[in-house]
């Protein structure tokens, strides 16, 4: 599993990742964006400014890069990057397919993706992102796989699935809404001739939202990948103007960013394997990297353990925020 390649990595920033959903497309939910962007978000300007991110987090250790194909051009981005950096063969690549991407590159579209785990888009969805990554991709995952996905239920696209397996790629899931610990639980029960067909979970995990911990433990346990997204929960976790009592404290406490400690804090979990930056500046990449060494005591952990929401609240919350 190229998992076992970070797993081998020397440099503590190899357990944080590099997420390209913030700057694949124009538009996205994550909190600020009218600051952190290029002017205009032209199709030239976020290649820039992803080539920008990539070349900043390898420079510094990164070494899983995650992408899909509803995050635009990201896939797209991510490929002319590889070309132009040859050197770049220990880097993992994981990408995702499931949702379609149909906002034609505007911020004001009613519908920015579609969601279909159909076969049919399997097919289509695989073929545009090997055409793009070619055998640089080591990771498909479903993408945000819910109880009712047919990818735990669908043999014929499960078959499909583990025969792209059988031709070295890894296959995955991602998670989403409040009911992931019950697609994780239902994932880790699926197999094709006997063998487990998804070999790493991605799901949601952070100080708001850590419903989902006893279920990526036991994937974890099984001899899962665990990759944790929004960590900073789409910037809620990292926006000055409405971080937590308790965060802040912390934060000034060890002297580090409220989006590092939010990251530490997933880090501390030891069923992590990457914890994916959703950086959109290399500001944000370097603030989010600092998350690698530090260390929080019994007291400091305990205390943000307690930012918790119920997941039907926090993900109520998520779902109305609006893209920018």
């Amino acid at each position: 599993m190229p998992f076992a390649r970070l797993a081998a990595a020397t440099t503590p920033t190899a357990r944080i990742g590099l997420g390209l959903a913030a700057v694949g497309r124009p538009g996205y939910i994550n909190l600020g964006r009218e600051r952190d962007l290029p002017e205009g978000r032209g199709v030239e300007a976020m290649r820039e400014r992803t080539h920008e991110l990539l070349d900043a987090a390898y420079a510094r250790g990164v070494r899983y890069l995650d992408a899909a194909r509803s995050y635009g051009r990201a896939e797209e981005f991510l490929a002319g990057w590889l070309e132009s950096r040859p050197e770049a063969r220990d880097v993992v690549i994981g990408s995702k397919w499931g949702y379609t991407y149909v906002a034609d590159w505007r911020t004001d579209a009613e519908t920015h993706e579609v969601k279909d785990h159909s076969l049919a888009t399997y097919e289509r969805q695989s073929a545009e992102s090997r055409a793009l990554l070619g055998d640089r991709l080591d990771l498909y995952q479903v993408h945000s796989v819910t109880p009712g996905s047919p990818a735990l239920t669908d043999p014929a696209l499960q078959a499909r699935l583990a025969r792209l397996a059988a031709e070295g790629v890894t296959i995955g899931l991602s998670t989403s809404g409040p009911a992931q610990r019950d697609a994780i639980r239902a994932a880790l029960e699926v197999t094709v001739d006997g063998e487990p067909l998804f070999r790493t979970v991605q799901s949601t995990y952070n100080l708001l939202e850590p419903s989902a911990g006893a279920a990526l433990a036991e994937a974890h346990a099984a001899g899962r990948a665990v990759i944790v997204k929004e960590g900073v929960a789409n910037g809620r976790l990292a926006a000055p103007e409405q971080l937590p009592a308790a965060l802040r404290r912390v934060a000034e406490e060890t002297g580090a960013g409220p989006d590092a400690v939010a990251l530490a804090a997933v880090l501390h979990q030891p069923w992590v394997s990457v914890v994916l930056s959703g950086a959109a500046t290399t500001a944000q990449l370097e603030s989010n990297l600092t998350a690698a060494a530090l260390r929080l005591d019994g007291g400091q952990r305990a205390a943000l353990a307690e930012l918790a929401e119920p997941a039907e609240e926090y993900w109520h919350h998520r779902a109305r925020l609006p893209w920018a």
